[in-house]
């Protein structure tokens, strides 16, 4: 069956420096969609942690805190955000110390539930393209087209590189591989390849070029064809 604008659901998974973000704004914007960043509310989460002076590796103090956070995220993709407790973080959130939270704070099981449930709420009928590590096997394993955006660890380490305006490629590959490693090992919803998803490989390709594969599969999604 056809999916159809108002109700179609793309999720795009893939690992840290893949253009996940970027390419999926994008593809929204193309289509008309709402746009979801599942990361950042695990950063905003993060944020509110380090607020509360609270280990990120203490988990029962971590659930405490991810529980009484009001996480808001803008759907918007032209004007994407992230609100703590009606504050805007979207800049606060991208912190050195905070990226270096997140991965511990977004491994607990609570956190992961509690986000979840709020990720489906918003996602609620459709007409959105969400972009996480997790959407497509847990969030939406329904999704109408799941997409998994990869790149080779070295295209990835140099664009995040370019991304954070600093010239140390090798420190962020290291930094990337760390976090390919636990996200994927962690227990709850670890970043894995949905069977059914489709992989687009950004290793030797722009950003222009991605959007308009994705952009491709969303037509045929729409159209109800088979990939």
């Amino acid at each position: 069956m056809a999916a159809d604008l108002s109700t179609i659901v793309v999720a795009v998974d893939g690992p840290s420096g893949s253009g996940k973000s970027s390419v999926s704004r994008l593809v929204a914007r193309r289509f008309g969609l709402r746009y979801l960043d599942t990361g950042s509310m695990y950063r905003a989460v993060a944020l509110a942690v380090l607020r509360a002076g609270v280990d990120p590796a203490d988990p029962v103090a971590v659930a405490a805190v991810g529980s009484a956070a009001r996480i808001t995220p803008s759907t918007d993709p032209d004007a994407p955000g992230i609100a703590l407790d009606g504050e805007d973080v979207s800049e606060a959130i991208r912190g050195d110390l905070v990226t270096a939270a997140v991965s511990p704070v977004s491994a607990l099981p609570e956190v992961r539930a509690g986000l979840v449930a709020l990720q489906r709420a918003t996602i609620g009928a459709g007409g959105i393209v969400v972009e996480g590590r997790d959407i497509g096997t847990t969030v939406v394993p329904g999704a109408d087209l799941k997409v998994f955006l990869d790149a080779h660890p070295e295209a990835r380490a140099a664009r995040r590189t370019a991304e954070l305006d600093h010239d140390d490629v090798e420190a962020t590959r290291e930094a990337l591989a760390a976090r390919d490693a636990y996200d994927s090992g962690r227990e709850a919803s670890p970043l894995v390849q949905a069977p059914d998803a489709v992989v687009v490989d950004a290793t030797h390709h722009g950003l222009v070029e991605v959007v308009a594969q994705v952009s491709a599969l969303v037509e045929q999604a729409l159209a109800g064809e088979p990939r």
